[in-house]
Parts: C-alpha cells; structure tokens; sequence
C-alpha cells in the first residue's frame, strides 16, 4: 500500500463526509484528494478516471464559489426537473460513449467502456452536488458500486474500501439532504 494511496483514501472520505453534512469545506478537502487520485489512477490505467479527477477541480472549484455565495440561508436541496433530467442523461450517455471510444481505440486502457461510463456518471453527480440537487446521491450510489468492483480489479484495495465507505456514505447524504429538500409545488 502506497503513502499517496494513503492520504487519498483519508481525504477522500474528508471530503465526502463534509459533503454529507453540508459543510463548504468539502470542495478544497476534495481537491487534494483528486489531484492524488488523478496520479493513482494514471498509474492504474484507468485513464477515464484519471481525467475525472482533473475535471474536477473546476467542478469542485465552482461549487465552493456556489456553496460560498449564501453562507447565511439555510441549505435548502431540489429536485431535477424532468426536462433537466433529459438533458443530465442526455449527455451522460454521449460522454460516456464518446470517452469510452476513444479510449478503447487510442489507449490501452484498462476497462474503457465502463470506465467511460462511471466517469461521465461521477462528472454529472459532482455537478449536481454544486447545483444541491439530491439526485447526486442516487447517482453516486450507483457509480460506487461499479468503482468497487474496478479497484478490486485493479489492486487498489484501499480504494474498493475508500468507495465502499463512499457508497454507505452517499446512501446516508440522500437520506441528510432529503430532510432538506425544497417543498415541490404542484
């Protein structure tokens, strides 16, 4: 086991645990763990998500600056709309496709296709964390599981432990922001 897998795995459930609890302070926590994370992951030949860890950094940067903005109103969380949610899966799936293409094609990636798909997956939950919509969790309950089975593929046992804590972790993030969820007019 390696130093550096080491402090992903610590900041890694920092970040999400702060997530969990609403706390600003996930989004730098999370950008030390992606930049660890990336240089793991290159290393492992899961490129897909290797780039993920570098587009995170601005997703992670925009929403500290999002979460930053009303520090004094409560936390209020939303529902996708469903034409929102058209468009979210719209484009989940032509990133995935398209990142899962060019690798199987142009690299010797380990598991391009559903390596692709986890990450274009995770860009949108990370998104939708900065947007506070609940749906996040939903989706990152969905793509830890298939990160637990790659790590366990790929040796990185400290991080199929890492997304098993982030999985029970994202379970209890829906039931915490449920509690605050914007009332739906009908």
């Amino acid at each position: 086991m390696k130093a550096l897998e080491i402090v992903g795995f610590i900041s890694g459930f920092a970040g999400v645990f702060l997530t969990v609890k609403k706390n600003k302070w996930c989004f730098p926590i999370g950008i030390i763990n992606v930049i660890i994370s990336c240089f793991l992951f290159y290393e492992s030949r899961l490129y897909a998500d290797s780039l993920q860890q570098l587009v995170y950094i601005p997703l992670l940067i925009v929403g500290w600056l999002k979460w930053n903005k009303n520090l004094n109103e409560e936390f209020i969380a939303e529902r996708i709309y469903r034409n929102e949610g058209i468009i979210y899966f719209s484009l989940f799936i032509f990133t995935g496709v398209a990142l899962g293409f060019i690798l199987k094609t142009y690299s010797n990636a380990s598991y391009p296709w559903i390596d692709s798909m986890a990450t274009a997956a995770s860009f949108l939950a990370q998104y939708l964390i900065a947007k506070k919509k609940i749906e996040n969790w939903i989706v990152w309950i969905i793509v830890n599981i298939v990160y637990i089975v790659i790590y366990i593929q790929k040796d990185l046992q400290l991080y199929a432990v890492l997304y098993c804590v982030y999985l029970l972790l994202a379970i209890q993030g829906f039931y915490q922001w449920r509690k605050h969820l914007k009332p739906t007019t009908a």
